[in-house]
């Protein structure tokens, strides 16, 4: 049986009712039948019934042990961060979300984490990046917004070989191209927002570990910290998962399509995309990676803030706005906003540049979308150096 067939029939009927979707179970407490008697649930911050199907279910989709759910991506990172303690060390990609990196760089520096930012497809620098007290090292991959990916095997041994917590941000990816889990990771996050809910109208965050000890200690920070996610907000996602098969297959042939027209096109300097051969991380790609995700950013020949100014008015089915993964195609312009906390000094490190624009592609027609990318394009033509 099919992982996608094995999600769909593990969603549970409800036993009282026959209800094939998972009731909504929208409330903060529950009753005890005497002092200290309950049927497993007190208080829905500490858990709820709603939510623990959907956090067995990103268990079971990423092959890990244990699930949790949290009220944002942001959220489910900070309680992986929260495993760690003053004086331990980070190493990172130095390519990675402007939100991890604030998150980083700001709060948990005053608690006394340090971090390294570096390029983890290079293997003698994480070996060289490696302290006694390093504790974490975290992936993105496809990295955001340049999309570089990264062999999470390789630095799985390299983190295993050191005693050293591999977490690995499996947004782009979905566990429908890529389980990081079977791959070597300790605990996988996502930005549940994204690909999971894939509708653009739920903020959510999930963590799945490998190991039940690692599960409980997360679990133990979401009640502690109390970032949980809603039972509706858990309802949404479960309906999500339902169909994230289906959706992230279409949003990876489209994104495939555009990805292969923008390479030819004179208006555009460079495409980044892992499907595309002359990516550098192709190789990569096609072992770790199912599908190559919905996800396209490329940088504008004539490379300034005017010129993505006029190129993202133009366009009518791209909406400029942040965040990915729902059935609208979405443009975002890196510097500006998803990376607006990177400094500039930093922006060559992150592959960040004026012109980069970054393309969420949804589930519109395909030859629409490169309709539309074809018309904007014109203002450049036009108005440009050509």
């Amino acid at each position: 049986m099919s992982l996608n067939t094995e999600i769909i029939h593990s969603i549970p009927v409800d036993e009282l009712t026959g209800a094939i979707s998972v009731p909504i179970y929208q409330t903060t407490t529950f009753v005890h039948s005497e002092p200290g008697v309950h049927q497993g649930y007190d208080y829905t911050r500490s858990g709820n019934p709603t939510r623990k199907v959907l956090e067995d279910l990103i268990a079971k989709y990423e092959k890990g042990t244990t699930g949790a759910a949290f009220a944002s991506g942001m959220a489910a990172i900070d309680a992986v961060l929260k495993l760690l303690k003053a004086g331990d060390h980070v190493i990172a990609g130095n390519d990675i979300y402007g939100g991890t990196y604030r998150l980083l760089t700001t709060i948990f520096k005053k608690f006394g984490v340090s971090v390294s930012f570096i390029d983890l497809q290079n293997q003698e620098e994480i070996i060289e990046a490696i302290q006694p007290n390093t504790k974490l090292i975290w992936v993105e991959t496809p990295s955001n917004p340049s999309l570089k990916i990264v062999d999470i095997r390789v630095i799985s041994e390299i983190s295993k070989a050191n005693d050293i917590l591999l977490c690995v941000d499996n947004t782009f990816c979905s566990p429908i191209a890529q389980k990081p889990i079977e791959l070597g990771a300790d605990i996988v996050v996502h930005s549940a927002t994204k690909y999971i809910g894939g509708h653009s109208d739920v903020i959510s965050g999930l963590v799945v570990t490998s190991t039940k000890k690692l599960g409980e200690e997360i679990l133990f920070i979401q009640n502690a910290s109390g970032a949980v996610l809603s039972p509706i907000e858990s309802w949404l996602l479960i309906r999500g998962l339902e169909t994230l098969d289906l959706r992230y297959k279409q949003h990876s042939s489209n994104a495939l399509a555009i990805a292969r027209y923008l390479q030819g096109q004179p208006w555009v300097e460079k495409v980044f995309y892992p499907g595309l051969l002359s990516h550098q991380g192709h190789d990569i790609a096609v072992r770790q990676q199912k599908y190559f995700g919905g996800i396209v950013s490329f940088t504008l020949k004539e490379g300034t803030l005017d010129a993505v100014k006029r190129f993202t008015k133009s366009s009518k089915l791209f909406k400029l706005a942040e965040s990915l993964g729902g059935v609208k195609s979405l443009v975002a312009h890196p510097v500006t906003m998803t990376h607006a906390s990177i400094p500039k000094d930093r922006h060559a490190d992150f592959g960040l540049s004026e012109g980069l624009l970054r393309l969420s592609v949804g589930l519109e027609d395909v030859d629409d979308l490169i309709d539309d990318l074809t018309a904007a394009s014109r203002v450049l033509q036009t108005e440009s150096v050509f």
